[in-house]
């Protein structure tokens, strides 16, 4: 039985992208198990294997469905027996000895020469046929649990390979995100003075000698600050910044939270654009959006 998902010392964090493959030969069987997976919403496990082996189909979902909670799984099942004692000879008694009473009165009818041998009811159809003997079950499955088993293993161990380096790449985006942030954090300030400048340059310029209303200069100052303020959203973002990090390293599974935080730092972003009145601030609101999109596309990867 599996007791744990993951080992203690493993990444946090998995990528829905994986591939494993178990090959086992044992008491002349041999058993072949590929498991691979793609991005989905959802765990949704396709598993192709013989008739056979039809009656585990249940079981192998429920062992897969221990080491996976996302993604469009698909498992294919080979089997093969080697065994020299799996099928048996059967002899119909009751059919040979109907061909045999249709013979003879074929024969007393016709009057015809009295050839019937042993080789002759042997050609018949169904006098002689081929069965399978029943199947240990329990031993089986036994041989395919193991199987399996070790195929899921590796699966998730390039889950988690895969799952670091996305985590990695993220990261990076996210240091590179702080930075931006903190270019408009500090550009924001120097907008308002500048306009404040520039707004007493052309009233000083309009008027000329006459004396400058300080105090309308002050309410149209206060006005426009009102409109570029990205006080609040600046806070929302460091605030989304260091919970998408802090998420990163949670044990369950993240996609889902992950990509609701980039959206939410999506809108942050559109806000601070629409509130731009400066070229350069405006530049780094439209390369802070790229990265944003660049992280969204990298959690739909993640489990």
């Amino acid at each position: 039985m599996i007791k744990e998902k993951r080992n203690a010392g493993d990444p946090m964090i998995q990528s829905m992208t994986g591939f494993g493959r178990c090959e086992i030969e044992a008491d002349e069987r041999k058993i072949v198990v590929e498991i691979k997976a793609v991005n989905h919403r959802y765990c949704d496990i396709n598993v192709k294997l013989p008739k056979k082996l039809g009656f585990f189909e249940s079981s192998i979902r429920s062992l897969i469905k221990r080491y996976i909670q996302r993604g469009k799984v698909d498992v294919f099942i080979t089997y093969e027996d080697y065994t020299e004692h799996n099928v048996c000879l059967k002899y119909n008694r009751a059919l040979a000895g109907e061909y045999l009473e249709c013979l003879e009165d074929m024969r007393d009818q016709l009057h015809i020469k009295d050839d019937i041998a042993v080789t002759t009811l042997a050609r018949f159809p169904e006098v002689f046929t081929l069965e399978e003997q029943s199947i240990d079950e329990e031993e089986l499955w036994k041989l395919v649990e193991k199987a399996v088993d070790a195929a899921c293993r590796k699966f998730v161990q390039t889950r988690i390979d895969e799952g670091a380096r996305l985590k990695s790449d993220i990261l990076v985006k996210l240091d590179g995100m702080l930075e931006k942030v903190a270019f408009i954090e500090a550009r924001s300030p120097e907008i308002l003075k500048e306009y404040q400048q520039k707004l007493h340059q052309k009233v000083q310029e309009l008027l000329g000698d006459t004396a400058v209303d300080e105090a309308r200069l002050l309410t149209e100052v206060m006005i426009f600050a009102d409109k570029i303020c990205v006080d609040e959203e600046i806070v929302r973002l460091k605030s989304h910044i260091e919970n998408m990090k802090e998420t990163l390293e949670g044990e369950d599974s993240v996609g889902r939270k992950l990509d609701f935080i980039a959206q939410e730092m999506n809108r942050e972003a559109n806000t601070t654009l629409s509130k731009s009145n400066d070229l350069a601030l405006s530049n780094c609101a439209i390369d802070l959006k790229t990265e944003i999109e660049k992280i969204r596309e990298q959690v739909q990867n993640i489990e």
